[in-house]
């Protein structure tokens, strides 16, 4: 009897191991594509516009704070780049360090509720909310008022995050705006018009 689960096992596994196909997911979703199919290939072009558009926001994000906030919200909405949590938390969090205000409150809104696989730090939050609060931003007082109240309580406090999901989407996805915009080859600010990088 003992051995049966062991001949089951053995059976399944090479069963699954003839399987012409294996599923392979990726940024564009799952599929079943035989074992011998390339999936990379270095020499590949990608949308070379797209890539030269990402390239020049990246080189003017090092120089720029808003542009590096700009760069972290297309990285979380995946626009114009590759949707990436990390590289999102990486440029808005670099914007925020440079002393940029929006940035630093979408720092302590994204520790406050946490980012995809990251979970939310409380403590982070503060920190950044504290900065901005401080600096006279509303949202960021709004915010760490309510997170103050609600860590006093560990339960009370994941209710208000589960609750404030819904809301913390609509704000990236639509209410923090960009504040550079790409127009005839360029990227211009949007504060000064007819300024071109």
């Amino acid at each position: 009897m003992k051995k049966l689960p062991v001949l089951l096992l053995w059976l399944s596994t090479a069963v699954l191991a003839q399987s012409p196909t294996v599923r392979i997911c990726d940024d564009r979703g799952c599929e079943d594509r035989p074992r011998d199919a390339v999936t990379f290939n270095p020499n590949a072009t990608g949308d070379s516009a797209a890539e030269q558009q990402a390239a020049r926001l990246i080189a003017l994000a090092e120089k720029d704070p808003r542009a590096a906030y700009d760069l972290g919200l297309r990285y979380f909405r995946g626009d114009g780049v590759r949707q990436d949590s990390y590289q999102a938390l990486k440029w808005m969090r670099d914007a925020a360090e440079r002393g940029y205000l929006k940035a630093q409150t979408a720092v302590g809104r994204l520790y406050l509720m946490g980012l995809e696989e990251m979970g939310s730090d409380p403590a982070e939050a503060e920190k950044w909310l504290s900065i901005a609060a401080g600096r006279g931003d509303k949202e960021a007082k709004a915010l760490l008022s309510q997170a103050t109240r609600a860590r006093q309580d560990e339960v009370a406090y994941r209710r208000w995050v589960d609750s404030q999901k819904a809301i913390w989407n609509s704000y990236w996805m639509d209410r923090y705006q960009y504040e550079w915009q790409w127009r005839n080859g360029g990227w211009y600010d949007s504060r000064a018009y007819g300024r071109r990088y």
